[in-house]
């Protein structure tokens, strides 16, 4: 199993350095694109719509991790080196680490530099909300925001399964992401047709954000932020978000920040009120989003070391 770690751990440090391979073919790019195929050609069967999201689920999740199968093994049938540099590659293109970090500080640049308007525009790429009224607490709520939620969509969780089952396993999950982000809407047109998407997005993430908590928690105890404030706020507000899994990130990053997350926010216009999470309510700053960029970056380290502990773990046993 340690072979497999290091693998996750190279692919890992491939991702800091480099970030994602925009140059190339980007999987999850991919899984979108496939994604709206089959959307396009179930939508005109006569199957209801849920059997035919179920359908679209199944598929894509099947077509992908296949895919990175095939890979895999037709590089290794040229040579074993072929097969490890192929896993490498397909893992590192399932994190997500440098990416957020870089999304996050193309906001925080021109808030430093005082051009609010540019903020605004850099945090759209990251939310789905209206950006356009938001002030500098705004921008960098949104921000901070994304950061917590994206810790586990586009960093724990796909290290999490990449541990457990290579490659693969990391290919699998991102698909899932796809699927949710793709369809997992609750809106008339995707309530039926999403809801294959959206509950298997949410099983996937049950157990990594879970984990991610105590991920956080070390992260903060390293950069000396509020670490008892972090299971208090788990604890009073995680259940209360409208996602069974994003709560727990975005409420402990809040309690480590010592800043409430949550309230009101407009989606196209209409105003919806989300759970406030957190146990202290100082006002958000640059110096907040610059230091939920570091509590990421931190999170990530302690949860790739606590895989690789894991791993050394499980081969002792199985040697003993």
């Amino acid at each position: 199993m340690i072979e497999g770690a290091l693998l996750v751990f190279a692919a890992f440090l491939l991702d800091l350095l480099l970030g994602d391979p925009r140059r190339f073919p980007h999987p999850v790019r991919g899984m979108g694109w496939l994604a709206a195929k089959l959307e396009s050609i179930f939508r005109l069967s006569p199957l209801p719509l849920r059997i035919s999201g179920i359908a679209v689920a199944l598929l894509l999740v099947g077509i992908s991790g296949a895919a990175a199968w095939l890979m895999i093994a037709a590089a290794s049938a040229l040579h074993p080196y072929a097969g490890t540099f192929v896993s490498v590659l397909i893992l590192w293109s399932c994190f997500a680490t440098r990416d957020l970090e870089r999304h996050a500080l193309a906001v925080l640049t021109p808030l430093l530099n005082g051009d609010l308007v540019e903020a605004r525009r850099k945090v759209s790429w990251m939310v789905g909300r209206d950006t356009e009224g938001l002030d500098t607490e705004g921008v960098v709520l949104a921000a901070a925001e994304s950061v917590a939620e994206n810790t586990v969509d586009g960093v724990t969780a796909p290290m999490f399964y990449a541990f457990l089952f290579g490659p693969v396993g990391a290919v699998v999950f991102k698909a899932a992401s796809t699927l949710d982000s793709s369809f997992g809407y609750k809106n008339d047109r995707y309530r039926e047709f999403g809801w294959a998407s959206a509950r298997f997005d949410d099983l996937l993430n049950y157990l990594p954000a879970r984990l991610t908590v105590l991920a956080v928690a070390l992260g903060a105890m390293a950069g000396k932020m509020r670490v008892f404030d972090i299971f208090k706020a788990v604890n009073k507000g995680a259940g209360l978000h409208e996602s069974p899994n994003a709560g727990f990130p975005e409420a402990a990053f809040a309690g480590a920040l010592g800043v409430r997350f949550g309230g009101a926010r407009s989606y196209s216009g209409v105003v919806k009120h989300a759970p406030m999470l957190g146990v202290e309510e100082e006002k958000c700053s640059p110096d907040t989003l610059r230091s939920a960029v570091g509590l990421m970056q931190r999170t990530a380290w302690f949860f790739i070391g606590g895989g690789l502990a894991f791993s050394v773990a499980v081969d002792l046993l199985i040697v003993t």
